[in-house]
């Protein structure tokens, strides 16, 4: 049984650990090999899936107070300072309310802090005491998503978080009145699900003329090239670190001009000026605004007209995977069920992604990065650090600028969303951030380049039984470009998109040990061309996604019980780069331990966990490193310090 270990990936725990866990493992199977019947090839196989798990633990196993649950995540530029004013939007205790519309409130911008801000931030606070799965949440204002959110886990003592997120990116949505705030939380209570979810959202805002900094509060970042950085919004070095970032030049030699900046500045496309406009892609609301996807083939629409002074067009998409597609990235194929007449539904492969069209034409899409809920694969781990994304689940960005001379036209157009490969069920909408041309009624656009062609996908299954591996690979490169002509002149945006996907998933010992390996690139580059066809600006974002899950199974002491062994490892590595001005961050965490769980409620087990967070510009630099074990943090270590780093 020791081999079944060593096959694993190495713990990041240090090898006393893992020698542990390597020794309870065979205690556990000498013991079972003389008192418990072994599971049979259906149960074995079904409890191989990554799973979704509550805790039902004794009381004793937590300490006797609340316990603060958060996510790792950079610090926000906003944290170091006192908001210019806060406006409480909604209180409310999600209790018994699954099948209910979303819980409302009125909103309207503070009288004593009005629009414009330099930033706004949405906090969202939330305790719970009992047992409970975790449950989805969306947050939307006047049908506009801005965020995306799950809830942990409570315990018998209680615990309690806090989500803040960055949302000036809808300032101008947030500058409008007489709005409503829709949250979407449906939650059971019954006799065995006793947590009630109380929620307090609010909004801070920040003027424009610099937020009263906390006295306390140390430097969130240092800068490499000008010694200690003082934040956006005071006096001092952030517009010297912006005069370096956009006169200096492009990676292909070509010399971008002071004029070329100032009228890049004018688009909005140089600088994150935030939309003028934001239209949601989503449901009716009753049932949250959200599209619910059960299928491949479920493609929902909204029907659009798009304002003709547009010049510029970027798509937003959130999205969220539940019930048999929870797992999606470790399902296997269908023919491998039907072959071991198994009863799960979780199949149609490992591959996923979220695709957009407009008039029934494919424009884009977007590689998924597999967030894993507080109570998936082994809820032991995500507490108090829960899994990256797990409170402010990405939303995932599709240029649709290329695309301006077929929307133009004064008519409604058709936007679809849908899931390649998916089923049954995925929570999907849209915001379309639309950049409106304040001096012309209509500007003159034309789409050039449309080349998107079939995503290549490969299968390879080889199985025995309950035994076997499956594979998948996919790639695809794409291109689509268009001019607009508006009073900041004559634009070409290219943008060029390249998507590589593989997945590997692999049954031993009669389907009692699965590994599952992936990785996701994606590149997704886009260029700013004059009409003489010099480079205005160039963005290139670069994302992969590596994911790794080990997971083992064995009969546990009591009838109907089993022993989960698991490893986990996931995370992500961005880079995005703007001329000479780079930024790269690495976020991932490594868990191992094991778990005792009857049906899905998890009965003792062992658990830890240890993340690193890296930030790094040519200006800032940030580090993070965390591990924690059963429910303690452990480690805790923060630096700023750039030669650590490089």
């Amino acid at each position: 049984m020791a081999s079944l270990s060593s096959s694993a990936s190495p713990s990041p725990f240090g090898s006393h650990a893992f020698v542990f866990l390597n020794f309870l493992l065979l205690c556990f199977v000498v013991h079972q090999s003389h008192s418990i019947t072994l599971l049979s090839p259906l149960d074995s196989s079904s409890s191989s899936l990554p799973g979704r798990y509550f805790k039902s633990l004794p009381s004793s196993l937590h300490l006797n107070e609340s316990t603060e649950y958060y996510e790792i995540t950079l610090p926000l530029k906003t944290d170091k300072f006192s908001p210019s004013c806060s406006l409480l939007l909604l209180q409310h205790d999600f209790g018994n309310t699954y099948g209910l519309p979303p819980a409302t409130a009125s909103y309207s911008p503070p009288s004593d802090c009005p629009a414009p801000w330099s930033h706004v931030v949405l906090e969202l606070q939330v305790s719970c005491q009992g047992e409970q799965y975790d449950r989805i949440v969306g947050v939307w204002l006047d049908g506009v998503e801005i965020l995306r959110t799950s809830t942990a886990e409570p315990t018998d003592s209680g615990i309690f978080w806090k989500v803040r997120k960055d949302v000036t990116k809808y300032s101008s949505l947030l500058s409008l009145s007489n709005l409503t705030l829709s949250v979407m939380l449906e939650n059971i209570i019954n006799d065995v699900f006793t947590g009630v979810y109380h929620v307090n959202i609010s909004l801070l805002y920040y003027g424009q003329s610099g937020a009263r900094v906390h006295s306390d509060s140390p430097e969130l970042f240092s800068n490499r090239k000008l010694g200690p950085l003082i934040e956006e919004g005071t006096l001092g070095l952030r517009s010297e670190a912006r005069k370096l970032m956009f006169i200096s030049g492009e990676h292909d030699g070509r010399i971008r001009s002071r004029t070329d900046s100032t009228e890049g500045q004018k688009l909005g496309v140089l600088s994150r000026k935030p939309a003028d406009l934001i239209v949601p892609i989503a449901s009716d609301g009753s049932d949250g605004f959200w599209f619910r996807i059960e299928n491949e083939f479920d493609v929902h629409l909204k029907r659009i007209q798009i304002p003709p002074n547009t010049y510029r067009a970027i798509l937003e998409i959130y999205v969220s995977f539940h019930g048999n597609d929870e797992f999606w990235y470790s399902n296997p194929p269908d023919a491998y069920i039907k072959l071991n007449n198994l009863t799960t539904g979780r199949g149609n492969g490992a591959f996923r992604q979220v695709f957009v069209t407009i008039d029934g034409v494919l424009v884009g899409s977007q590689a998924l990065f597999p967030v894993i809920f507080t109570g998936g694969i082994n809820p032991l781990f995500w507490e108090p650090v829960v899994a990256i994304g797990a409170f402010n689940l990405p939303s995932y960005d599709i240029d649709l600028t290329p695309f301006l001379g077929l929307l133009l036209d004064g008519k409604d157009h058709s936007f679809g969303l849908g899931v390649s490969d998916g089923i049954s069920f995925w929570l999907v909408d849209a915001n379309l951030h639309f950049w409106l041309d304040p001096k012309l009624s209509t500007v003159q656009a034309k789409s050039v380049v449309y080349r998107i062609p079939p995503l290549s996908v490969n299968r390879d299954s080889k199985y025995d039984k309950l035994d076997g591996t499956f594979k998948v690979k996919a790639k695809t490169e794409t291109h689509c470009s268009g001019w607009v002509k508006s009073t900041a002149g004559n634009f070409t945006t290219h943008v060029f998109q390249e998507f590589k996907f593989k997945n590997s998933i692999k049954y031993k010992k009669n389907g009692t040990y699965k590994e599952v390996e992936q990785k996701i690139k994606m590149k997704t580059d886009v260029r700013l061309e004059t009409d003489e066809q010099r480079l205005l600006s160039r963005l290139v974002y670069k994302r992969t996604y590596p994911l790794r899950i080990i997971t083992s199974t064995i009969p546990g002491f009591d009838i109907n019980t089993n022993l989960l062994f698991t490893n986990v490892t996931n995370g992500f590595k961005e880079k995005y780069s703007m001329a000479d001005y780079i930024t790269s961050i690495s976020n991932t965490q490594r868990s191992g331990g094991w778990m005792l769980v009857h049906d899905h409620s998890v009965l003792s087990g062992s658990a830890e966990t240890r993340q690193t967070l890296r930030y790094k510009d040519d200006f800032t630099c940030y580090s993070r490193n965390v591990a924690s074990n059963n429910g303690s943090v452990m480690e805790d270590y923060t630096t700023n310090a750039c030669d650590l780093l490089s």
